[in-house]
């Protein structure tokens, strides 16, 4: 069965990006820093995942996701589409899964543990 995920890459206003640390004891790229996002459940949209995702792992409600990208990952074993959206810095960000998260410029993320097929994404 091909996995997929829905991704949301939320950007400020300065440009930085919001990327979350994964634990150490993760089942997917423990230790590594990555954008926010998860698995799509049966019956669920990209876009509904990635809005639920959003919810479940930062509280943060979603208003208008823009779908940028759907990316082959053979070593996901599937699909994953990108949505972006600016930050509204009015809601605050409360991290409910990893062992952190920041705002990175660009060039601040090439110096993170980060897997390839996220640093394709990263580099919209």
């Amino acid at each position: 069965m091909t996995k997929i995920s829905s991704d949301i890459i939320l950007f400020d206003s300065e440009g930085k990006i919001l990327l979350q640390h994964r634990t150490e004891d993760a089942p997917t790229l423990p230790g590594y820093w990555s954008i926010f996002g998860g698995g799509i459940e049966k019956g669920e949209t990209p876009e509904e995942a990635v809005r639920r995702e959003c919810l479940e792992e930062l509280n943060y409600q979603l208003e208008n996701p823009k779908l940028v990208m759907s990316q082959e990952v053979e070593a996901f074993g599937g699909t994953r589409y990108v949505f972006m959206e600016k930050y509204d810095p009015s809601k605050k960000l409360e991290l409910l899964e990893g062992q952190g998260m920041g705002w990175f410029t660009l060039e601040e993320t090439k110096e993170l543990k980060i897997v390839d097929h996220e640093k394709e994404v990263i580099d919209l």
